[in-house]
């Protein structure tokens, strides 16, 4: 099921549309998916029979600026805590999980550190670490392994953010239509992993990105994504301040999140289990997303015992 949910706030304060898919079971476990860089809501998730049978309400939505969400301009990664509150109060939702695969990792993280007690346990898949005055002063390499694309992107934000509009133009003319042709963008930094699981699943990525990238204006989402995720000032709240337990899971051979930044996470995150996976990559989280679905649910009601 498909909804436009109409949200106050963000970094301009205003009203906004959000689209938002549900599926799984419809009286299951609250799961907010918080999807990649670039992604929307129709990305790589587990069947609905899947779903039902672990009894799991899956809830993903498109981010600002992606598929059929508006744009909200200069939004910050803490920003996301805020709307997705708003999706659960208008689907009448009091408590739920949070997992977030890629660029949705700090975002997840951004619900666990604002949204509790309503957000019981959360997950970050490949995740990045921020870029803030902490971290730098601890000499956290944070583009140390990164692929080359990645690393010029994320330069523009430190640099030069005005010329990310070029390289949205640049990305939109290149692809076009085609949002096929994006993968071939995401070449370099592909492990063998990466390419066995893209190949197996090749129509839903080209689904996803279509849908998330299918309008001209959509192309912001990523750019607002770059700037909110490399932004140097941080993310707008402290991974220190997490209190709810937290998986961190990672491919070891992953090139455009490198394994470091969840080894960083782990060491800032009181509440963080760490499972680091020899041979696994990037694209290896959407295989692995079935089985840590359960895994983050376990963790919520581990905690809620404790209490």
């Amino acid at each position: 099921m498909i909804r436009r949910i109409s949200v106050r706030g963000g970094a301009r304060q205003s009203v906004r549309q959000l689209a938002v898919e549900e599926s799984g079971s419809p009286h299951g476990a609250v799961v907010f998916l918080l999807h990649g860089t670039p992604g929307g809501r129709r990305g790589p998730k587990p069947r609905a029979i899947h779903l039902h049978r672990q009894n799991i309400r899956l809830i993903s939505y498109d981010r600002p600026g992606y598929g059929e969400s508006d744009r909200d301009h200069g939004r910050r990664v803490v920003d996301a805590a805020d709307d997705v509150e708003a999706i659960a109060d208008a689907l009448g939702i009091d408590r739920f999980a949070v997992i977030g695969r890629s660029g949705g990792g700090p975002h997840a993280l951004a619900c666990a550190a604002k949204l509790v007690p309503r957000v019981t346990a959360a997950a970050a898949l490949v995740s990045l670490a921020p870029r803030d005055p902490v971290s730098e002063r601890e000499g956290f390499d944070w583009f140390a392994g990164m692929t080359a694309d990645n690393r010029r992107a994320y330069r523009l934000v430190e640099t030069h953010p005005e010329r990310l509009d070029g390289l949205r133009e640049e990305r939109s003319g290149a692809v076009g239509s085609d949002t096929a042709a994006l993968l071939p963008i995401l070449d370099e930094g592909l492990h063998a992993s990466d390419r066995r699981i893209i190949g197996a699943i090749r129509s839903k990525f080209d689904e996803t990105y279509q849908a998330a990238l299918s309008r001209t204006e959509n192309w912001y989402g990523w750019h607002d994504d770059l700037i909110a995720l490399g932004d140097l000032h941080g993310w707008g709240f402290d991974v220190r301040e997490i209190k709810i337990p937290v998986l961190l899971w990672h491919g070891a051979e992953d090139h455009f999140t490198p394994v470091s930044h969840s080894r960083w996470l782990a060491e800032h995150i009181p509440t963080a289990v760490t499972s680091i996976e020899t041979g696994a990559s990037h694209f290896s989280a959407v295989e692995r997303l079935p089985e840590l679905l359960p895994r983050v649910l376990a963790l919520a009601d581990s905690a809620v015992l404790s209490r």
